[in-house]
């Protein structure tokens, strides 16, 4: 008897597969030719799956959800599958090794690499510095090649990211932008996952960035800036933290950060936490006599607040990043003064003054370019530029036209605080009045004794000659 002729499978319409529903009774799987069919579950979803015998086994693979995988999308897979198995290969066991090759791949695209270098580094770094690199991938980065293997990108795909930011002038983000990218590949030629780092091939291809410095004013005009701040008729706070920007030459974000619980005015200190700091170290900023004063004043308007400035608006949070700013766009120095200014200003008139430049820029919290220098030299200098802060803060006063303290005279020379001045000059100042007994504890005990000891000979016997009107030049 022959046996019964199998039915020829009749192809699914997509309006089938649409209009199909679970049956109770039965009959769920809809089935289209070469092991292909809709397999309806009673949650109403819908998968295609294949079934297919691999060396006498049967086998069942999933092609995923109808309808987000079509009709003809399904059949192409099928028909790859019949590909693979007529080349002896198990269509299964190939998709496992294709998932896996992505996922390798996902953890290794730029993106994924630059995320994991950000989490290593984010711990080294200030929080506004760690914002900035975040926003700088996100932004210039990632949209371009992120999702592309760290190793398959080259100088030209590099070139294509920094060309993108130089067609709106942004010079400088382009630079720094590059300097990123160039640390994240050399970190993935550390871990496996890149065999050189592209970014020394654009030495040369990038775009001069034009010198643009802070604009700050230059020292004959200091005189009327200290005036305007003194008469600035805003806010207080405002005004105070104008005066001690001054004072301090911070960076206006470390101004914007202070806090009380920093503050130490028996030790005269402002101690910044390293972790407020751009080289992530912590900062000592001698106070003056001058700063004390304008932090008693301050601490009767904001004592009681976590910030030594708060936001005018709302207390709990910090200053503005533009109070600074616009406070000195009021006065009418739009373009001729920043915040950041003060800086620049206090380098130039304590270099030309001749103060050491390792004070100096340890005051200003630079790092040091020279490295066997910066090896070497970790000296603080604390007493020295307790000196140095006592001059700038008299220095201020004398160029602002007076001193808000009437009890120490603005004549006071930077000689009398170096130690190239000896104990005869400064036992003269003390008899004029122009540096108290106090102001010698900067000096070592030795040299104060002598100092003093000058002094009262002189008072006793009346050396006029001692008493002339010398600044010790």
């Amino acid at each position: 008897m022959p046996y019964p002729r199998r039915m020829k499978t009749k192809p699914l319409t997509d309006a089938r597969c649409c209009n199909a529903r679970f049956d109770e009774a039965g009959g769920n799987k809809l089935f289209d030719g070469g092991g292909l069919y809709l397999d309806l579950h009673s949650s109403g979803s819908k998968k295609w799956r294949l079934k297919y015998r691999f060396n006498g086994k049967e086998n069942l693979l999933t092609f995923g959800d109808y309808p987000a995988t079509s009709l003809a999308d399904a059949r192409s897979r099928r028909d790859e599958a019949k590909r693979l198995l007529a080349e002896g290969k198990n269509p299964a066991f190939e998709r496992d090794v294709k998932k896996q090759t992505r996922a390798i791949a996902a953890q290794n695209t730029f993106e994924a690499v630059a995320l994991e270098w950000y989490e290593a580094q984010q711990a080294t770094w200030s929080a506004s510095h760690a914002n900035r690199v975040k926003k700088q991938l996100d932004r210039e980065v990632f949209p371009l090649i992120g999702q592309r293997p760290i190793s398959s990108i080259g100088a030209p795909d590099l070139l294509a990211v920094i060309r993108r930011i130089e067609g709106r002038e942004a010079f400088e983000t382009a630079r720094k932008t590059l300097q990123t990218c160039g640390q994240v590949f050399r970190y993935a030629v550390a871990t496996s996952r890149a065999e050189r780092d592209p970014s020394p091939d654009l030495r040369g291809a990038l775009k001069a960035v034009p010198v643009k410095h802070m604009a700050r004013v230059g020292e004959s005009e200091l005189p009327e800036l200290l005036r305007s701040i003194a008469a600035y008729e805003g806010e207080p706070e405002t005004r105070l933290a104008l005066r001690f920007l001054a004072l301090t030459f911070v960076r206006t974000i470390e101004l914007r950060q202070a806090e009380w619980t920093e503050i130490d005015v028996e030790r005269r200190e402002w101690r910044i936490p390293a972790e407020k700091m751009k080289m992530r170290r912590v900062h000592i900023v001698p106070l003056a006599d001058q700063t004390i004063a304008l932090l008693s004043e301050l601490r009767a308007l904001t004592g009681h607040r976590r910030w030594l400035f708060p936001n005018s608006r709302r207390p709990l949070q910090q200053m503005s990043e533009n109070t600074i700013l616009y406070a000195l766009y009021r006065m009418g120095y739009r373009s001729r003064m920043t915040g950041h200014g003060f800086r620049g200003l206090a380098s130039t008139i304590l270099n030309e003054k001749g103060f050491n430049s390792d004070w100096i820029e340890r005051q200003l919290a630079h790092s040091v370019q020279d490295g066997v220098r910066a090896a070497y030299n970790n000296a603080e200098y604390l007493s020295e530029r307790h000196r140095l802060m006592q001059w700038w803060a008299d220095y201020l006063d004398k160029q602002g036209g007076g001193t808000d303290h009437p009890d120490r005279g603005s004549k006071i020379d930077r000689y009398a605080y170096e130690s190239t001045s000896g104990p005869r000059s400064l036992g003269r100042h003390f008899i004029k009045g122009r540096v108290r007994e106090s102001d010698m504890c900067l000096k070592n005990s030795a040299f104060r004794r002598r100092a003093l000891r000058l002094a009262k000979v002189v008072l006793q016997i009346g050396d006029m000659r001692h008493r002339t009107d010398v600044y010790c030049h």
